[in-house]
């Protein structure tokens, strides 16, 4: 095969890649925006704060920790990835920080969306905040802002102080 060949080939594979990254974080973004329904005249429909949508258990504490570890562990993995083909990738770049911003906001969402109303406040309190910092840091990132800006730096280590205090919770 020709070097012509197999360079627009990749350049097309590039190119798809880019836009899959792109249509993720437009969805997460839509998604971040959307406001949850609720079945019209329930409880949880007079409960605005509360977008439970897992599977109520008998210990919501373990259920919101294994959901707090699991997202902990996404955010950490995805917001420390380098692209396959270091930094002059310019597409592997960006894949890499959309996978970062969707696990991000989509982390936040997830911590939301299993918080079981009776999980109990000193633990639910943080682990909304802990939400909340994520999806804050995610959307700020998605327009742009850098993690060096020193608004968003502190919104990191706000988000990194809260995770430590859930991470003593749920031991």
């Amino acid at each position: 095969m020709s070097e012509h060949a197999e360079s627009s080939r990749g350049s097309v594979v590039s190119i798809l890649a880019l836009v899959v990254a792109l249509v993720a974080v437009g969805v997460a973004v839509w998604a971040l925006v959307k406001e949850p329904s609720a079945p019209s005249g329930s409880a949880e429909s007079s409960k605005s704060s509360s977008v439970f949508t897992g599977n109520t258990t008998d210990d919501p504490k373990a259920s919101v920790c294994e959901a707090f570890t699991l997202v902990r562990n996404g955010v950490q993995l995805n917001t420390n990835l380098a692209p396959a083909g270091g930094p002059s990738d310019v597409t592997g770049v960006l894949a890499v920080a959309a996978n970062a911003r969707i696990s991000l906001i989509d982390g936040g969402q997830y911590l939301m969306a299993r918080l079981q109303p009776d999980t109990p406040a000193e633990l639910a309190d943080p682990v909304r905040k802990f939400a909340n910092q994520l999806m804050d840091i995610g959307a700020r990132s998605v327009a742009g802002i850098a993690n060096a800006d020193p608004d968003q730096a502190s919104r990191l280590k706000d988000a990194d102080a809260t995770s430590a205090q859930i991470t003593n919770l749920c031991k």
